[in-house]
């Protein structure tokens, strides 16, 4: 597909001939590896202005979208000597907008003026997906039981991406059965000219036979309900999008948020609620993200930055507000013969007077320290270290389904990596609960995995770890663990 789009790029912009005859044919000059750029200069010159920017195989983006991303534009000068690197950083910013197979560009140099060509190979866009799940946490429990049909969770997952042809997104979720959930949002990552401002709203209605209500020796404890619904939760968020390119957002939101528990809840944990058995509060969240990696899916330079604010407001006028600080840092380096290494870090603080049951998420949700996946460790700040060399068993490579003919979805991307791990944490938690024993102490972990690369951005990794608990397992994930 690579070759099939600089192909295409040779015939929708033949190189011209020069106006001089030339002592010898000129080579191109490429930018530096893992790339897919190519130069081609005129004789003598260093410098020269920008005459066309041109794009190919854009049938259902708009060419404006990816004309934000550019940091040059016609009738800019540019400079041979850093034109390769120049045009490399762009053709890379329009790949991470993540509505394409491949990107590949090439620069000739015509009538004395840079004639610039970028070339992509679009994705499907629509995914509509069945869910079809079960309520027990197993096949045998859900067989042993007389109302097994009562107990499935089944629907319709929809998403639409590059709506429009503009980036902009669509999701939709409509479970029904023992779980239900009704969801609709609506992502515009940018408008006008620049796509510099944009906005996200969407309202979420949730409904569950079952809830985690505390957690006992680090582990979740839930309570099932067959004939009501211990919770339910109702929200709605709209906010703003400022945004410079793919690489560089911020990001405004407000949200309500309503959510009710059964008395049974409150019952046997008192303290999920504060004592309340429903609770409404407003969300203000600020958040601001830089991602320079290579590649958004799976990472191997570059470096990743995410500061977010949350200051929450309860609307009951007793229960004290909650402020959250969030921090993301990762760095990525190419140590040369295929080998690579990154490092996360992650950290969180929460503030306020006292904290309900779910506020008190610390490491085991979102955050999670390798090897300790059946366990969640509450408390109200968190640090989080994570380490990882990775060795590419093989290059990049791509499979062609012969019998599909859409370039779409007709050519499979795989690339393989090989990869050990080094993972610590620690949760802060001011009150002791004497049957958790993991917060208030280091947690660490080491490990061997496999991660695979490939369709539609989608890494999917195998993992063999062992905890400071001196536990082993095999767990397996799908999504790129830095």
């Amino acid at each position: 597909m690579l070759g099939f789009l600089l192909f295409l790029l040779q015939v929708l912009v033949p190189i011209p001939a020069p106006a001089d005859t030339l002592p010898r044919p000129l080579r191109p000059v490429v930018a530096p590896t893992d790339t897919l750029v190519r130069v081609l200069p005129c004789p003598g010159t260093t410098r020269a202005a920008v005459g066309r920017v041109v794009f190919a195989g854009n049938a259902i983006t708009k060419e404006r979208i990816l004309r934000a991303e550019l940091d040059f534009t016609e009738g800019d000068t540019l400079a041979l000597a850093d034109l390769p690197a120049r045009i490399e950083a762009n053709r890379r910013r329009i790949f991470n907008l993540q509505l394409f197979h491949a990107v590949v560009a090439q620069a000739v140099c015509s009538s004395g003026k840079w004639l610039i060509v970028f070339g992509v190979q679009e994705r499907w866009y629509t995914f509509p997906v069945p869910i079809l799940s079960l309520a027990d946490r197993n096949l045998r429990s859900w067989l042993s039981r007389s109302d097994r049909w009562r107990r499935v969770d089944y629907g319709l997952h929809l998403t639409r991406a590059n709506f429009r042809g503009r980036n902009e997104q669509f999701i939709a979720n409509l479970q029904l059965g023992f779980n239900r959930k009704y969801e609709l949002f609506y992502e515009v990552p940018g408008l006008g000219r620049y796509r510099r401002l944009g906005f996200g709203v969407g309202a979420s209605f949730y409904q569950s036979h079952a809830l985690d209500y505390r957690t006992t020796d680090d582990r979740l404890v839930p309570l099932r309900a067959d004939n009501n619904f211990p919770i339910q939760r109702f929200y709605a968020t709209a906010g703003l999008r400022f945004r410079h390119t793919v690489q560089f957002r911020t990001a405004f939101d407000v949200s309500y948020h309503r959510e009710q528990i059964s008395d049974s809840v409150n019952y046997y944990n008192p303290g999920y609620f504060l004592g309340r058995t429903q609770r409404e509060f407003i969300d203000f969240t600020l958040s601001s993200t830089r991602n320079q990696r290579n590649t958004f899916a799976y990472p191997l330079t570059g470096q990743y930055t995410q500061v977010s604010l949350s200051h929450r407001v309860f609307l009951d006028n007793t229960t004290p507000s909650l402020t959250t600080l969030r921090g993301t840092y990762a760095r990525y380096f190419a140590l040369g013969h295929q080998f690579y290494y990154s490092l996360g870090l992650s950290a969180q603080a929460r503030l306020a007077r006292s904290l309900g049951y779910p506020d008190t998420r610390a490491l085991g949700y979102n955050d999670l320290v390798r090897g300790y996946d059946e366990y969640v460790i509450e408390g109200r700040h968190f640090g989080l270290v994570q380490q990882g060399l990775s060795y590419r068993l093989f290059q990049p490579k791509t499979i062609r389904l012969g019998s599909i003919d859409n370039p779409k979805v007709n050519t499979i991307p795989i690339a393989l990596y090989g990869n050990i791990f080094a993972d610590a944490g620690y949760v802060v938690a001011p009150v002791s609960i004497p049957q958790n024993q993991l917060p208030n102490h280091l947690l660490r972990a080491v490990g061997l995995g496999l991660h695979l690369v490939t369709y539609y951005d989608r890494v999917f990794t195998a993992e063999y770890t062992l905890n400071g608990l001196g536990q082993t397992g095999y767990f397996f994930r799908a999504e790129f663990p830095i």
